[in-house]
């Protein structure tokens, strides 16, 4: 010990002694904080040109570089822009901006989402969109990012996205389609066929973080990591604009989310709205009994379908009616609720003094986090889908079949919804898939039938379905099985109302 001593000493010695050293040790610690940070969001996006690709991060508006999208708008001069990302805001912020002022030409999306604008041009032929699923997309960013061409997955086996022929752009007034997707190649494994989806890169990525210091080193808070991570890695020029400039040092170098390597450019926001696409409440047992009549059948089906819980279950909620379902657990029951946006233990909507513009589910409504629960980025959250971590999802649907095929994310050419991230949860083999939906369309048209008119979200992943009338479980390789009814219903009016042949159990009662 006394000799390793001696020989620090010596070596400190010999750089006081050699001035060379330490003017090598002063230029090494003046390259270390080089400063990335700019003046302002018009300086940031400089170099951005027509036909570049942009990596946009975010979630609805959840996240989003809300500063950088202002000052792209303000850049008449750049067109033909081809960006990514999950979804484009609303028609009148964030991304939505940048297709009413039609600078896009092609999004690659998994959500078209309410934004009615961005329906419009792609149904009107105005827009390409390259609709991918959700997990696929991170995946792809991910990949792209780490340097990595290409990966294999379950995702879209079956259907149109392993086949090709989805429309990127319509005709004018969109008769026609002028560019569909192409099929993917396959390969089997382990008995199981996959997918190969490429890696992206962008020109430039855009993104948005709590805090950042003058390095490029970032920090997410709660659910608006989202995407912003992985688009982070994935650009040949990344530009993050934070809310929080601190100075270097002060980020603990293990609560650091993107590492400065990633981020070339840095700014402090101007301004930020922080708005929320979709307010959401927590309602109160009087509020329930003057909601309206489709939103009380809602409420009927997702009852029904929170007795499906389990303790200690890890379950994904999709959006719309499915993700009622978190105010609706039985006490005494823990389940850890899942939202494919960056959320574990998700809690019930919040009240007024609980809403945070960064804590948003899948559905872009706000939420809250319950103790112990955590955030991340998109890409992770898929990975624990793809995983086969969760135990069970619930989903809405369109159209199931008595195989238990699924459709839910598009009516061609009238409806675009986008599959968002269904198409990866039903993929995952050994999560249960339950799907809520009322058993009727509007005209009365069944939605449980012998095989599906619309494009699939996945082939034979459906368990169970709940309704509004009953609950028909899925027997592999022989059909459906009605197990439940609703109070006041018959099993004649079940078979009237439903296109394909079941079953019914020894024991069916009226059960909710």
């Amino acid at each position: 010990m006394l000799s390793i001593k001696r020989q620090a000493l010596a070596s400190a010695s010999r750089i006081l002694t050699r001035p060379h050293i330490l003017a090598g040790l002063a230029t090494a610690s003046a390259r270390a904080y080089h400063s990335k940070l700019v003046k302002s969001s018009d300086e940031a996006i400089q170099g951005i040109k027509s036909g570049d690709t942009l990596l946009i991060g975010g979630f609805g508006l959840c996240g989003i570089p809300e500063n950088l999208l202002k000052a792209v708008a303000r850049r008449t001069d750049i067109q033909q822009v081809t960006a990514v990302s999950n979804n484009a805001g609303t028609s009148d912020y964030g991304l939505g901006t940048l297709l009413q002022s039609r600078q896009i030409k092609r999004m690659v999306s998994s959500y078209v989402g309410e934004n009615k604008e961005f329906a419009r041009q792609y149904l009107g032929g105005e827009l390409e969109v390259e609709l991918i699923p959700q997990g696929t997309l991170a995946e792809r960013v991910r990949c792209g990012g780490a340097g990595i061409p290409g990966f294999y997955t379950l995702t879209g086996v079956g259907t149109q996205i392993e086949k090709g022929g989805i429309p990127i752009k319509y005709g004018k007034d969109g008769k026609g389609v002028l560019i569909a997707s192409d099929p993917r190649e396959t390969k089997i494994f382990n008995n199981r066929k996959y997918l190969l989806e490429e890696g992206i890169v962008g020109d430039y990525a855009l993104v948005k973080a709590w805090k950042g210091d003058e390095l490029g080193n970032l920090v997410f808070k709660y659910a608006a990591n989202n995407f912003n991570a992985p688009m982070a890695t994935a650009g040949k020029i990344t530009i993050a604009e934070v809310e929080e400039l601190v100075p270097v040092g002060e980020l603990k170098p293990d609560e650091i989310h993107v590492q400065g390597i990633h981020v070339h450019r840095i700014l402090k926001g101007e301004t930020y709205e922080k708005r929320i696409e979709k307010l959401t409440l927590r309602r109160s047992d009087a509020e329930e009994q003057v909601l309206s009549d489709a939103m009380k059948q809602r409420i009927h089906i997702i009852k029904r379908a929170a007795r499906e819980f389990k303790n200690g279950m890890y379950v994904n909620l999709g959006i719309g009616m499915p993700v009622l379902a978190s105010n609706y657990i039985e006490p005494g029951i823990t389940v850890h609720l899942q939202s494919e946006n960056g959320i574990l233990g998700m809690g019930p909507f919040p009240t007024a003094e609980e809403v945070d513009a960064d804590l948003v589910n899948a559905g872009k409504e706000s939420v809250t986090v319950l103790p112990g629960g955590t955030c991340f980025s998109s890409d992770v959250s898929f990975g624990m889908i793809r995983g086969n971590r969760l135990d069970m999802t619930i989903l809405g649907g369109m159209q199931v079949s008595a195989k238990g095929d699924l459709s839910n994310w598009v009516v061609p050419g009238k409806i675009i919804k986008g599959m968002g991230g269904a198409m990866d949860l039903v993929a995952a083999p050994k999560s249960r898939v339950v799907v809520t939906m009322t058993h009727n369309a509007k005209n009365g048209e069944p939605k449980i039938m012998n095989e599906n008119t619309l494009p699939l979200t996945g082939v034979e992943c459906v368990n169970r379905i709940i309704t509004d009338k009953c609950v028909f479980d899925v027997v592999p390789g022989k059909g459906l099985l009605l197990r439940e009814l609703s109070y006041g219903r018959t099993v004649d009016e079940i078979r009237a109302c439903t296109a394909c042949d079941f079953e019914v159990a020894s024991d069916v009662a009226e059960t909710y």
